[in-house]
């Protein structure tokens, strides 16, 4: 079966060999010189191949480890965020260099960063915890050591018992005596040394988990209470939902006002989002204009409906640009909303939301769309 190939563009006409010699490349079929046809290859897989073609000749991208791994996130729309930072960048008509792609990734892979600290964090205070717990092992041994030396040492310097060798001893055991004095002191100060140290860490690890921002959670501390809430949820047999909010036309507001007045809106989402949360509602800053909101105990038409009173009250306010009173006029968000068991697992349903979230922005903005369920599109399929 012949490979798939991709839509013509400039930039395919320029290279018209390079999407079959891009398939070998990638180890699908054998090489055209031995003259046997490629290996058949399911439908989703054809599809998703002919995107990352697509995306690699029509930017004229040279085959890397870098380009070829965005391009399959763009392709497969696996990371939401990434492929709108994608997409306002070809709206903009801006190109897609390696340089640029680089940044992307590395915001894009920025989580498994974030990992390599908490695993540093957390060892350091594992580390922490047994140096406290041997320091006061140790300064009461030398405090029980000091008070039977002081008994022994008060025994031995009696003026009618000390001659000779034994009072050798009692110098030497009041030198030991004295010595033990001192090691309990280092011990006490190491001792409070060291729970500084740890709530220094306690507050650095909450400091890690903050959007200095907003204030909301980050997220890191966003994908922690998700994995800890779906367990929850799941055993208690309590409703979960979770949603994508981006802010609309966030550049243009940055663009026009600046990046202080852009923070400004930032804080105005995050508290409009963050004032209608209830007891079950968490908030977090995502990343960049996105927020996500996780809705335990809430059914979907009880989340579209709390999201839709965000969504209407900051819809109903107006910001003004305190460094020149120029108004920035209806400010509001998109948002895309999922049940979280209308998917196969806890990842999927947050592409489900982000791929609403897509929609919404993609409809006109300032409004709520509900992911499709999954099992459904399963259940007619199969």
């Amino acid at each position: 079966m012949n490979a798939p190939q991709p839509p013509p563009s400039a930039h395919h006409a320029a290279h018209p060999d390079r999407a079959p010699r891009l398939l070998r490349w990638l180890g699908f079929g054998r090489h055209a010189e031995v003259g046997a046809p490629c290996d058949p290859l399911p439908a989703a897989r054809q599809e998703v191949l002919a995107g990352i073609t697509r995306f690699l000749i029509a930017h004229d991208l040279e085959i890397s480890d870098i380009t070829l791994s965005l391009a399959h996130l763009y392709a497969t729309r696996a990371d939401g965020r990434l492929c709108r930072m994608i997409d306002a960048r070809i709206e903009a008509g801006e190109p897609l260099t390696p340089e640029w792609l680089l940044c992307a990734r590395r915001e894009t892979f920025g989580a498994n960063e974030n990992d390599a600290v908490d695993e540093m964090m957390a060892h350091l205070a594992g580390n922490l915890d047994e140096f406290s717990r041997t320091t006061q092992a140790a300064k009461i041994a030398a405090k029980d050591y000091k008070s039977a030396l002081a008994s022994h040492v008060d025994e031995l310097i009696n003026p009618q018992q000390m001659s000779g060798l034994l009072g050798e001893l009692a110098g030497l055991a009041s030198a030991m005596l004295d010595r033990t004095r001192a090691l309990e002191k280092d011990m006490a100060r190491s001792e409070l040394q060291t729970k500084a140290l740890s709530r220094s860490l306690s507050d650095a690890r909450r400091s890690a988990e903050e959007d200095q921002l907003t204030g909301l959670p980050n997220r890191r501390a966003f994908e922690a209470h998700f994995a800890s809430e779906y367990d929850e949820a799941r055993l208690t047999g309590e409703p979960l939902c979770v949603a994508f909010c981006d802010v609309d036309h966030f550049k243009a507001i940055n663009d026009r006002h600046g990046h202080e007045a852009g923070d400004r809106v930032l804080r105005s989402i995050a508290q409009s989002l963050a004032r209608v949360a209830h007891n079950g509602c968490h908030v977090a800053r995502h990343g960049g204009e996105e927020f996500v909101v996780l809705l335990r105990g809430y059914a979907l038409d009880q989340a579209c409906s709390l999201l839709e009173t965000a969504r209407s009250q900051q819809a109903e306010r107006r910001l003004v640009n305190r460094a020149n009173d120029l108004p920035f006029g209806k400010v509001t968000f998109s948002a895309g909303v999922a049940d979280v068991y209308a998917h196969a697992d806890a990842r999927s349903a947050l592409r489900a939301a982000d791929e609403a979230l897509f929609r919404a922005k993609s409809e006109g903005r300032n409004r709520i769309v509900v992911a499709p369920d999954s099992r459904i599109a399963e259940a007619r399929a199969a």
